[in-house]
């Protein structure tokens, strides 16, 4: 896990304090400064970071290829990239991650973290890693069969949505560009389980074609509805809602208003739009992060920072048509063949343009 919650420079963004988490197989950990304020005899201090930014690289890059060379190991271990030296004293990276070397200081990198309970399953990987809880014995039995429960534990950007005070115009929590896998088998730990649907993250949708546009597939108006219809649907759902308040004794009644309100509000706010709506930035900016739906989901999440959305997820999304036959994947991370050229040549290179430019915006 990497959090950048310290030395903001002057900027723009100073006022806010931004943290980023990037989630490859299965590091997670503190960040050097906070292991410090929690080591014995330090008073414990409130964190100072008000949104968080979860990068999950679906399918599990390979550590031992970007973040961990290991270079002392015997060659028949260690694969065939050479470890270049960053702008952290110490700290070596894949010699395919060189913007991501020049803003090595703002990292604290975790090479420690294995998983206990191995059922060799994705399912059960998302689901420890978005949850922190391990997976039950139905992932075991279903395999990938196992789909999301209700009473799953809530997914990490969930909890923090429910606690923290509500957004005055966007949701707590947003994740895009997808929603890993494709259905069938959708990934279990994306969601709030029993924390109840209602606070699940708005889903934000990315398309590989036109990496400039992102949609709210739950927010989307009719053809023919313009904002004066649904001012007035509005109230016509406020008379009938005055009409049926004996049924609020009933959970799923009062689930499906809050629901309700929250897409009506969302709708009809100007800021949701402006703040999904990447096409504002600076084209100089946007060629900073890269031309792909993943570069500028990275730069949708910094703007959701700006907007001091607590909590953003950002999914990988695999490029089928481009990289499942070079790679024997999904598109994604999941590299069974061709692991090393899949890395060098596609993977490796687009990620550390992206996410170097947002660690150098969030600072």
């Amino acid at each position: 896990m990497f959090e950048f919650t310290n030395g903001l420079r002057d900027s723009r963004r100073a006022f806010l304090a931004a943290s980023a988490t990037s989630i490859a197989g299965l590091p997670l950990g503190l960040s050097v400064a906070t292991a410090a304020e929690t080591a014995p005899g330090r008073a414990v201090r409130q964190g100072s970071a008000k949104s968080t930014i979860l990068f999950f690289l679906c399918g599990g890059a390979s550590h031992l290829d970007s973040w961990d060379l290991k270079p002392k190991a015997p060659a028949e271990y260690r694969g065939p990239f050479s470890p270049i030296a960053t702008s952290a004293p110490g700290v070596m990276l894949s010699e395919h991650l060189p913007l991501l070397a020049k803003q090595a200081h703002h990292l604290a990198l975790v090479n420690s973290v294995a998983g206990t309970v191995n059922t060799n399953d994705h399912h059960a990987g998302y689901y420890h890693n978005l949850t922190g809880h391990v997976p039950d014995q139905s992932f075991r039995t279903l395999g990938n069969n196992r789909t999301p429960f209700p009473d799953d534990w809530p997914f990490m950007g969930t909890v923090v949505a429910a606690k923290r005070e509500p957004h005055p115009s966007l949701p707590n929590a947003i994740s895009l560009p997808h929603k890993p896998s494709e259905a069938p088998y959708t990934r279990p730990g994306q969601f709030a389980g029993r924390l109840g649907v209602e606070n699940n993250p708005l889903y934000l949708r990315g398309d590989l074609e036109k990496p400039l546009s992102f949609t709210a597939p739950s927010l989307q108006l009719q053809e023919g509805i313009d904002g004066s219809r649904l001012s007035a649907r509005r109230e016509l759902l406020g008379e009938i809602d005055n009409c049926r308040r004996g049924l609020d004794q009933f959970t799923t009644t009062r689930t499906w208003s809050r629901h309700q309100e929250r897409a009506l509000s969302l709708l009809a706010s100007s800021n949701t739009t402006q703040a999904f709506d990447v096409s504002r930035e600076p084209e100089s900016v946007r060629h900073r992060y890269g031309d792909d739906v993943n570069a500028m989901s990275l730069l949708l999440a910094r703007r959701l920072v700006e907007a001091e959305v607590p909590f953003i997820t950002v999914f990988w999304k695999e490029n089928k048509s481009k990289f499942a036959k070079k790679c024997n994947s999904a598109g994604g991370w999941d590299t069974h063949g061709n692991n090393f050229n899949c890395l060098k040549d596609n993977l490796l290179p687009t990620f550390d343009r992206g996410f170097s430019a947002l660690i150098e915006d969030l600072h």
